[in-house]
């Protein structure tokens, strides 16, 4: 009792093992099954998560615009969520004329699959990981690109003009994003000189990455979210321009999947944000007692999920143009700045045992000002344009209006 009060992943996996064997199965068949029913746990585990987190959302963003939320369906309305899976499960599953039937089915798997996938190589113990893989950070970016091209082909599959809008938007917006999330996420690499993400956790003892590199963490975590189309990066479903954008023609279990996908990818980028900038499942006592290390990534992971829920209560869409020249003039370049920055300090560190932590926050702390700096410039630049086409404007009245005289 005392063994899996301790550590119950690796016990609970010692006990299937020894049954197993047991009944004359080869080890490598044991390890197969062992690996296919953690596939199944972790898959399902993920997948009635959801319904936790849609919930969560919903109070959360009801409290901060002044509102109740679910309050009707069960003790604070908790069983809200199961009310509209019964719903979405008797709603008749439309298939539009003219659709591609194949891809257009195979949409909404494929953003779900996408996600749930990403958790195969997140540290979530000590000693509970789906793959120990040493490129984890590439299979993260990979998998992810997954999701992406499901929403792609749910918009050009569905013979709607919004929907192929909207997935046109999704390749505008997706795919930039990606561009700055992968140089932030060469950073942890770089510091932790691995892609295995049990390595980069490992790493971040004591000092945790958000310390040494926030620039790197802030522009991971934005980039994300534009990546998974929250608010305010939320335009591939924007409601008031084409309404419900890629998905349109979904109904039933196959809007519900796409549902879930949201949902879900949003805690999914908590996670991978506590795992390579906020030290995963670190924390005091882990080493005695692993299963701390679970409460502790829970903890850390639910701290940025609210983050990302607040964002998506307080702030509007913007548009698209405003988008792409946050990404491409500011978000991309700093990235970049940031990685440069980031490999230099990391050498003389290394090589001339300068003190590593100081180096560091040293470096962003000067990109940072010196990004302000820009920014200002920017901001002055752009009100001397806007000064001068009014003033420009205004002599061009005056000047019609007194031949006109």
């Amino acid at each position: 009792m005392v063994a899996f009060l301790n550590d119950p992943f690796t016990w609970t996996g010692s006990l299937l093992r020894g049954w197993l064997e047991g009944l004359g199965l080869a080890p490598d068949l044991v390890t197969f099954l062992l690996q296919v029913l953690g596939a199944l746990v972790l898959g399902t585990v993920m997948l009635l998560l959801t319904f936790i987190l849609i919930w969560a959302e919903r109070k959360i963003v009801a409290r901060i615009q002044d509102r109740l939320g679910p309050n009707r369906v069960g003790p604070f309305g908790v069983f809200q969520t199961v009310a509209d899976l019964l719903k979405l499960v008797t709603k008749e599953l439309i298939t539009p004329t003219g659709a591609d039937i194949i891809p257009y089915n195979l949409a909404p798997l494929l953003a779900v699959m996408a996600v749930v996938g990403i958790w195969a190589v997140i540290p979530l113990a000590p000693t509970l990981i789906g793959a120990h893989i040493n490129i984890g950070v590439l299979y993260v970016v990979a998998i992810g690109a997954i999701g992406t091209l499901g929403i792609m082909i749910a918009g050009m599959s569905s013979n709607n003009k919004y929907a192929l809008l909207g997935a046109f938007r999704t390749v505008a917006m997706m795919v930039s994003y990606a561009v700055p999330m992968m140089i932030a996420l060469l950073i942890p690499v770089l510091l932790s000189g691995s892609m295995d993400m049990a390595t980069i956790v490992e790493a971040q003892s004591p000092i945790a990455f958000i310390i040494l590199a926030p620039i790197a963490a802030l522009i991971f975590f934005v980039s994300s979210l534009a990546e998974v189309g929250r608010a305010p990066f939320d335009l591939l479903e924007a409601e008031s321009e084409i309404v419900a954008g890629f998905h349109i023609e979904y109904s039933g279990l196959k809007f519900g999947m796409f549902f879930v996908a949201e949902f879900l990818h949003a805690f999914t980028i908590s996670a991978l944000t506590a795992t390579l900038f906020l030290a995963g499942w670190k924390g005091p006592w882990v080493e005695l007692y692993p299963l701390l290390g679970l409460f502790y990534f829970i903890i850390k992971t639910s701290i940025v999920y609210f983050v990302v829920i607040w964002i998506r209560g307080s702030f509007p869409r913007i548009r698209i143009d405003q988008m792409n020249n946050l990404n491409w003039k500011l978000v991309t370049p700093l990235a970049l700045a940031g990685l440069i920055v980031t490999a230099i300090g990391e050498k003389v560190a290394v090589e001339y045992g300068f003190n590593r932590p100081g180096i560091h926050v040293g470096a962003n702390a000067f990109l940072f000002m010196l990004t302000l700096v820009m920014i200002r410039f920017n901001a002055r630049a752009a009100r001397s344009r806007v000064k001068g086409n009014s003033v420009n404007k205004a002599v061009a009245a005056s000047s019609g209006s007194s031949q006109g005289s």
